[in-house]
């Protein structure tokens, strides 16, 4: 391995936490989003840091309804002294981080990513450094908001420009009633960013199946069921360097 593209991840956090949902709800971190791909990179041997733009971050509530979340994944929810709530609580600052520190860049999500990743300019830094210097970016559900954004320099295009991606479908935001909020707040779906950046935008059969796809350096997966298998793949693809 280069040393250049060290083992080493940076698991990136929306710091959006505010109105998204009809009835009032705040939207943020859907949590097995950035559990799941913590506990696969950790499993295999990378040192893993946390990060939003901000240096904040707030759970999504619809994020730990059981229909999501095992329950080890509960277990985990509710021990203050877990690992991962250790490190989130103490989630780091993207601006204060050296992007060349990082080997894979993995985009977690929640609705709340359509609000912050598009702009998150020292998230995209550190993501933009990873794919320079030959590593991988990966990104699940929503967390896709961010790679139209991450610009290959040496194209001067989107990374994702010619390759093909997956993230939250139309049919899953359409299933979910959430599209006409998305509407209302301005927001990108997934599958609009990743057209006008030049990707071929793919999807699985139903929009809730567990579907992850490998286009290079390049690792995307669909949705909170994707998540796993979506940091199984950026290991495979990191293990390909």
């Amino acid at each position: 391995m280069s040393p250049s593209v060290p083992k080493r991840a940076l698991l990136a956090i929306t710091s959006y936490h505010g109105p998204f949902y009809p009835n009032g709800d705040k939207t943020g971190l859907f949590y097995t989003e950035a559990l799941h791909p913590y506990n696969v990179l950790k499993q295999a041997g990378f040192e893993v840091d946390l990060a939003s733009e901000t240096g904040t971050f707030g759970v999504d509530p619809h994020s730990i309804d059981k229909m999501f979340m095992s329950d080890g994944d509960m277990s985990v929810y509710n021990d203050k002294n877990s690992e991962f709530n250790q490190k989130l609580g103490a989630i780091r600052t993207a601006s204060d981080l050296n992007p060349d520190d990082y080997g894979l860049f993995f985009a977690s999500a929640g609705h709340a990513t359509l609000f912050d990743y598009p702009t998150a300019t020292s998230l995209i830094k550190i993501a933009e450094s990873v794919w320079a210097r030959g590593g991988v970016v990966s990104a699940v559900c929503h967390g896709p908001a961010i790679l139209p954004h991450i610009i290959d320099h040496k194209t001067g295009k989107s990374i994702v420009n010619g390759k093909r991606v997956t993230g939250f479908t139309d049919e899953g935001e359409e299933e979910l009633k959430l599209m006409d909020a998305i509407k209302r707040y301005g927001l990108v779906p997934i599958s609009e960013g990743a057209a006008k950046a030049g990707a071929t935008y793919v999807t699985p059969e139903k929009p809730f199946d567990d579907y992850s796809i490998i286009d290079g350096r390049l690792v995307t997966g669909t949705n909170p069921a994707s998540a796993h298998s979506t940091a199984v793949r950026s290991v495979e693809a990191f293990n390909a360097l």
